[in-house]
């Protein structure tokens, strides 16, 4: 079998320390028989560090991160028969380092990390992109002195039956909430979720029937279990998944559910390990931490079949083919470094 799917990468320096060396979106495919990764097409563009992929495949969608300065846009592409990319056209994004993108019902939605706010941008009937209608900026912080004296914007997740449109910020330890009503998107503060101090929510993702969410925090690498009470979720308890001795910064990255829906995988920066947990419940079982032997685990995605894992390490330039074992643990099948500071994995629908 023969999956592919695209790569988001860093294309120059963020800051002196951050950023990398890619050359754009990548398209590529693995062949599960040969267990080879086969890079087929390259399209350059500034920092595409996040990607989504409209349901029909037709389309794909990404953010160039920078800075406000610097002009940041949401582009949009046409995915060809050979998988290659076709330029349609971009939008400005309205706010400094926009990290994460969605696509829902006929809308590209945008969440920008420096100024902590998040944007909508219609899509016409040619799937190209229209002009911000709406532009919502949170508001607050939290207790750490460093990371959280604003909002941070982190990513756009839709929830899976009430669809229901979460913003998780991690500047002010809240998951923000929003719906769209017609075709505006407007918020829903009354959904709002609030985690524990100093967490920092990055990315989250719920079961399939959406009473549960997991929340991964990056400055306290700690996953947030989140339970539906009402019209809301609370915060029921939280696991770390940071190796114990680790004496570093956490930095969580990524936060992926297993399609059979029983494990849970984690990804942590500075320590390079994605910790892994058999899901019972409303409640989690560590079964180990699996050290990628690479340098900053920025993003992993899982085939929709669940057999494979592929990891992306940002700093030493090189993705990871894991094939996922019957129970849950991880095995490395191949490794390459013909792509140069991947971001972003994102699969066909």
């Amino acid at each position: 079998m023969i999956y592919t799917f695209f790569l988001g990468s860093y294309t120059e320096l963020l800051t002196p320390s951050f950023g990398g060396l890619g050359d754009g979106i990548y398209t590529t495919q693995f062949d599960t028989k040969t267990k080879q990764l086969n890079k087929i097409h390259t399209k350059k563009v500034r920092n595409p560090s996040y990607l989504v992929i409209s349901e029909n495949n037709q389309f794909l969608y990404c953010i160039s991160e920078l800075d406000k300065k610097e002009s940041p846009s949401v582009r949009a592409y046409k995915i060809n028969d050979d998988f290659s990319l076709e330029f349609l056209n971009k939008q400005f994004i309205p706010g400094s380092y926009p990290c994460h993108v969605n696509s829902y019902q006929n809308n590209i939605l945008v969440a920008c990390y420096s100024t902590g706010n998040v944007v909508q941008f219609p899509l016409d009937s040619s799937g190209k992109l229209m002009k911000f209608t709406k532009n919502y900026y949170h508001k607050g912080s939290s207790i750490s002195k460093t990371r959280q004296k604003s909002p941070h914007a982190h990513q756009v997740l839709i929830h899976p039956i009430s669809r229901d449109i979460y913003v998780c910020d991690m500047g002010i330890d809240m998951i923000k909430a929003y719906q769209l009503s017609g075709k505006e998107l407007i918020p829903n503060e009354k959904k709002d979720i609030v985690v524990t101090k100093g967490g920092g929510p990055r990315h989250m993702i719920f079961n399939e029937i959406g009473n549960l969410g997991y929340v991964l925090n990056e400055l306290s690498g700690e996953i947030s279990i989140l339970s539906r009470i009402g019209e809301t979720y609370k915060e029921l308890r939280t696991y770390p998944t940071i190796p114990y001795g680790f004496h570093g910064t956490p930095s969580a990255s990524t936060i992926r559910l297993h399609p059979n829906g029983k494990f849970l995988y984690a990804g942590n920066r500075g320590s390079e390990i994605i910790t892994i947990f058999r899901i019972f419940g409303n409640r989690l079982e560590f079964l180990c931490h699996h050290f990628t032997k690479g340098k900053e685990i920025r993003e992993f995605n899982i085939t929709p079949n669940g057999k494979w894992l592929i990891a992306c390490h940002q700093n030493s330039n090189d993705i990871v083919i894991f094939k996922i074992k019957r129970g849950g643990l991880l095995s490395e099948e191949y490794r390459t470094r013909e792509i140069s500071s991947p971001a972003c994995v994102v699969f066909l629908n």
